[in-house]
């Protein structure tokens, strides 16, 4: 969490909103599964996962969406600010199962400072070079 909630005054656009990392590991998806009820095997079962054309077991896109919007209300300080928030998935996440797991960066940058005291983040995700998210987008209130 920032150590002082930002105020519409106190952004400009270009404002960066500090990146984050974040470790999925198989453990994660497992527990998403069953608190999202999502059990596709291509989430936990490597064979199945590879038997479908993937690299490897991937996470949940919603957990990685998610995942990726914590930058964002840890940012705002109350998930209640976010007026929006979408993205487009450009590249799954894929999880080894070893000690590692994958990892998610994720920054922003406010692109617009609207006239109803919202502003419009724009975020990037990526796992190493690969960026598993494109478009996405917040737009959040501000005090």
């Amino acid at each position: 969490m920032p150590s002082s909630i930002p105020t519409y005054a106190d952004v400009s656009v270009g404002t960066e909103i500090p990146a984050q990392e974040f470790t999925l590991q198989r453990a994660d998806l497992v527990k998403y599964a069953g608190a999202s009820g999502d059990f596709n095997v291509i989430h936990w079962n490597e064979r199945v996962a590879k038997s479908v054309g993937l690299p490897n077991v991937i996470a949940h896109g919603m957990l990685t969406m998610a995942t990726a919007g914590r930058v964002v209300t840890d940012w705002v300080g109350d998930p209640g600010r976010v007026v929006s928030y979408g993205v487009r998935f450009s590249r799954p996440v894929v999880v080894e199962d070893d000690d590692k797991g994958a990892t998610l960066v994720v920054s922003g940058i406010v692109e617009e400072k609207n006239e109803d005291g919202t502003v419009s983040i724009a975020l990037t995700a990526t796992v190493g070079e690969n960026k598993v998210l494109m478009g996405a987008k917040a737009v959040v209130r501000l005090a």
